[in-house]
């Protein structure tokens, strides 16, 4: 079957997803039956409430924590196969993720934090992937710099360059802006949209802000661990 012009494959497909985890009180559900398909090259903009099921999503998409039921594959991977080994795989292979507190290495420099993920793949030119990645974010004069002698901004631009720096197929960001001021905050969002835009990554992107969210061309609402509403979706394409 043809694609049809516009219509990504799907990069993620997930069916009934659920995320249960235990608590004093007994388990929680945390997702109740999520449903949807991404597109390659697809940006989605996820919105809910604080506690609807939008990081515990990411998490599962990550392979960082593991569905209680339901089916996930992404990058055609079903990832309730996959081990743990085969887990860490597929994130240094096929995802970056940008936090919100940047969770960079603070006994490492710039240049050591991006190159990181590469050398844990053996890449022999990782040092020299890792400079021209903070070039690319405007950091090339802060190579030798430790997290704590940069700003809250070139923190998580250290964190955007890690993020593409292995050229990811999918890009997950969890409030990226929470801990920056709005100036800042919409710098390194120009950035994140910029850097999709050149490599053609699907991004996914976690925000309580619907100014945020409207900058990608598909929002999916989420509250108490179900979607609610999901926008300008584009038909998916055969393989």
């Amino acid at each position: 079957m043809d694609k049809a012009p516009n219509s990504p494959v799907a990069l993620i497909a997930a069916h009934d997803l659920t995320f249960e985890v235990g608590g004093s009180a007994g388990r929680v559900n945390i997702l109740k039956g999520v449903s949807l398909d991404i597109g390659e090259g697809e940006a989605v903009g996820i919105i809910g409430p604080s506690g609807s099921g939008k990081t515990s999503l990411l998490m599962l998409l990550a392979g960082l924590e593991r569905a209680s039921g339901g089916q996930l594959t992404v990058a055609g991977r079903d990832l309730a196969r996959m081990s743990e080994d085969d887990l860490a795989r597929f994130r240094r292979e096929e995802v970056g993720i940008v936090f919100q507190s940047f969770h960079l290495v603070p006994t490492m420099t710039a240049l050591e934090n991006v190159a990181m993920p590469l050398e844990f793949a053996g890449d022999e030119h990782a040092f020299t992937r890792a400079e021209a990645a903070l070039k690319s974010v405007g950091l090339g004069h802060r190579l030798t710099h430790y997290p704590g002698q940069l700003s809250g901004g070139e923190q998580q631009r250290v964190a955007v360059a890690r993020a593409f720096v292995a050229l990811p197929r999918l890009i997950l960001a969890d409030e990226p802006t929470g801990n920056l001021d709005r100036a800042t905050g919409l710098a390194v969002m120009d950035l994140l949209f910029d850097l999709r835009a050149k490599y053609g990554t699907t991004l996914i992107l976690i925000t309580h802000d619907p100014a945020l969210a409207a900058r990608c061309e598909r929002q999916i609402r989420i509250e108490d661990g179900r979607i609610t509403s999901d926008t300008n979706a584009l038909p998916l394409a055969a393989e």
